[in-house]
């Protein structure tokens, strides 16, 4: 049996023995099998169950490269933030993350709960499925994890010792390089433009200084703003799911910085999930109710995050200045609009960069996949330019449905 007190990146064969000396989970004699499930742009992330079905686990190994290019040379340290952030997130937010049963710094090695069966949200909405907990799961699970640890909460010194321990640099870097730079530069290293609107992006998004302008804001803002421990990543991708339960997955990308681009990232995505079911449903009954469920979606996570946030503030803040009158609603304002910002990033990039999402990707018919992809375009720059007006749910669908409603989307 190979020992495992020296790194090396695993094969399916490895994870097994990898499973039989680290884990008491599993019989002696049992017959133990391992597939390589991993769908992501970083880890490897592998599947051992029991032959008989009676038990199973996750373990997810990080690599010094991204699995989506070998341009990006990682540490594996962000396996160590992973086990770390999904731990506390198990204390914040109870039930809404899966349980972490070993974290190995040798191996660079979570084990984790088998969620096999929940289904990847993303995959679910491209197949049609609603959701009716999710709004309420994943507005307790950014309150709890966003708001619990900021200053508004936490001592002061505790949390600046906290940040020390999620200075996430080598990931951070790659966010500011996809979302806050590539996208808005004529980056042909990776920038990957549709034919049917390369000269669209090449004049309304490189060539709208007013747009640069604000990105670059945004980026400093991102580097600068360790307002709360964010997720980093927090996309449809990133969540397990069933009819009455919701695990949120894969923080590895978690860092100090601005609480509206956990709640952005979310709300981009369900865009993209409702320009997806516009393309390729036909009209008729079907059609209209899953629209109107993610229209549902979208609202109720801006309006049950801001009540539930200020409700939060009230239970749970401990600054004396945080208890100042109309502060709580001030604050609150302030991460909406960085919210619509940071939804308009994700809009973008999608499209822009190499990072696509399967929701527009999957989109057969040329026309169509173009127009979903100016949708996304044209409400991202919204979301960026007028960044201040999106303080409800209503605010953020009504861009939507206008500017999908816009002439010059259905025709050129």
């Amino acid at each position: 049996m190979r020992e495992f007190d020296a790194y090396f990146l695993m094969e399916e064969k490895d994870v097994i023995e990898y499973a039989r000396e680290k884990l008491s989970l599993f019989q002696d004699d049992s017959s133990l099998h391992c597939k390589e499930i991993g769908d992501g742009n970083l880890n490897y992330v592998f599947r051992v169950w029991e032959e008989d079905g009676s038990a199973s686990v996750i373990i997810k190994q990080a690599g010094h490269t991204a699995r989506i290019s070998d341009e990006f040379k990682l540490s594996t340290n962000r396996i160590r933030i992973e086990s770390s952030v999904l731990m506390l997130h198990h204390k914040l937010a109870p039930g809404l993350v899966p349980d972490v049963i070993l974290y190995d710094d040798v191996m660079n090695c979570c084990v984790m709960e088998d969620l096999s069966s929940h289904q990847i949200l993303r995959t679910a909405l491209l197949d049609k499925v609603k959701f009716p907990l999710f709004v309420d799961h994943v507005t307790t699970f950014m309150v709890n994890t966003l708001l619990l640890t900021s200053d508004v909460v936490m001592d002061h010194k505790e949390k600046k010792e906290r940040m020390k321990n999620y200075i996430n640099p080598e990931l951070c870097e790659i966010t500011e390089d996809l979302v806050y730079s590539e996208p808005f530069n004529d980056y042909k290293v990776r920038n990957d433009l549709s034919s049917l609107n390369k000269a669209w992006i090449e004049e309304n998004i490189y060539g709208d200084p007013k747009l640069r302008l604000e990105a670059a804001k945004l980026k400093f803002s991102f580097m600068t703003n360790a307002q709360a421990l964010v997720h980093g990543d927090l996309h449809t991708g990133s969540f397990f799911v069933t009819k009455d339960s919701t695990k949120v997955i894969d923080p590895e990308f978690a860092f100090y910085g601005p609480m509206g681009y956990d709640v952005g990232n979310i709300l981009a995505n369900f865009i993209f999930a409702w320009c997806n079911t516009d393309a390729v449903m036909e009209d008729g009954e079907e059609k209209a109710s899953y629209l109107a469920w993610i229209e549902e979606t979208i609202e109720g996570i801006v309006d049950q995050f801001s009540s539930k946030f200020l409700e939060a503030w009230e239970n749970h803040a401990t600054d004396i200045m945080a208890g100042e009158k109309a502060f709580d609603t001030w604050y609150l304002r302030t991460v909406l609009k960085d919210s619509a910002s940071i939804a308009g990033l994700e809009l973008i990039r999608r499209i822009i960069g190499i990072a696509k999402v399967k929701d527009i990707t999957s989109i057969t018919n040329e026309n169509d996949r173009a127009r979903a992809e100016r949708i996304c375009l044209t409400v991202g720059k919204t979301f960026i330019l007028e960044a201040d007006r999106f303080q409800s749910g209503h605010d953020f669908l009504k861009a939507l449905k206008n500017e999908a409603s816009l002439e010059v989307l259905k025709g050129d």
